[in-house]
């Protein structure tokens, strides 16, 4: 089969096309004919040795397919299931070996390229407005890059429980994307200081929540946005990794409430996993829930992919076309 291998961390030249052994399912496994790839800020992180793995490695971490093959002790799925995952290395390639446990059916009304784009970055949504801090009406909340894949997602689950929503965008054409999917007040933070305006447009409370998938460059002022015993939700860490902190600092600032959450902690059993993706199923078969495709790409031209979103050229999901 193809498949993107790295040899090396590194830039995105160090993602290469290559031809591998088909690989073959075990006790518990499956093998899934991959017919569409989410590009994740992860992989980003895996390709640049942030989150390592044993060299060389077929990188990923979503896709969506069919069945193709299970292993020994395998009852309850057999080949040709519709089928989509998240949180499992490897998704980069035609065919992908999966536990079972990590597989979840897709409904006959969602499109397989849907599935891909909505599972990571939806259930990361779905815990950050569900369970990390959980929105209650009247709750205001800030969402940095309010236009990426996981960013209008969570300003329609935000709007969803009856939250008000402050988002940040680099242009306007983001703010307009933003404002589509439900955000009540768009900052561009290009032109102006987001913590300035939140407070501003909070009469100078700030804000219950605030989430944070940038990281470095947000980190203080996303702090300073926050009203007194108000939850930072720290994603993720697109602009470089935050400074370590001492804790005097929440306490000075208003008994505030920091985490950094992770997908696996909030899908630790097969429960958690189907009923998170069952709601959002659900949401997009109903037409509650849109998923942004913003472009897809042959799985040859995963480094293009990632210079991409790197450059923050997408507004939305970027997908791998095997």
């Amino acid at each position: 089969m193809r498949a993107i291998r790295m040899h090396e961390y590194g830039g995105p030249e160090v993602l290469r096309y290559e031809e591998v052994a088909l690989p073959e399912p075990g006790a518990g496994e499956a093998r899934v004919k991959i017919e569409a790839v989410g590009v994740n800020y992860i992989d980003i992180y895996q390709r640049k040795g942030q989150y390592p793995d044993p060299l060389p490695v077929i990188p990923g971490r979503e896709a969506a397919g069919v069945v193709d093959a299970v292993g020994p002790g395998v009852s309850d799925l057999a080949p040709g299931a519709r089928v989509v995952y998240a949180m499992h290395v490897g998704s980069y390639a035609e065919y992908a070996i999966v536990p079972v446990r990590r597989l979840v059916p897709i409904p006959n009304a969602v499109e397989v390229r849907v599935a891909a784009a909505a599972m990571l970055q939806g259930l990361t949504a779905h815990y950050l407005t569900h369970s990390t801090y959980p929105l209650q009406p009247g709750d205001t909340a800030l969402i940095h890059a309010a236009a990426g894949g996981v960013g209008l997602l969570l300003v329609q689950m935000a709007k969803r429980r009856g939250g008000r929503v402050i988002g940040t965008v680099s242009t306007r054409q983001k703010a307009d994307l933003a404002r589509q999917a439900g955000a009540d007040e768009v900052i561009l933070y290009t032109e102006v200081d987001f913590e300035t305006e939140t407070r501003r447009l909070t009469n100078g409370q700030g804000v219950n929540v605030v989430y944070d998938s940038v990281g470095q460059t947000t980190f203080d002022k996303s702090l300073n946005s926050l009203a007194p015993r108000g939850y930072l939700a720290l994603y993720g860490q697109s602009s470089g990794p935050v400074p370590p902190l001492n804790p005097q600092v929440l306490s000075a600032k208003g008994s505030l409430y920091l985490t950094r959450p992770n997908l696996m902690h909030y899908t630790l059993d097969r429960a958690e996993l189907l009923k998170r993706a069952g709601d959002l199923f659900d949401w997009i078969i109903a037409g509650t829930l849109t998923v942004r495709i913003d472009a897809t790409f042959p799985l040859a031209e995963a480094a293009v992919a990632h210079r991409c979103l790197e450059e923050r050229k997408t507004a939305g999901k970027v997908l791998l076309i095997p």
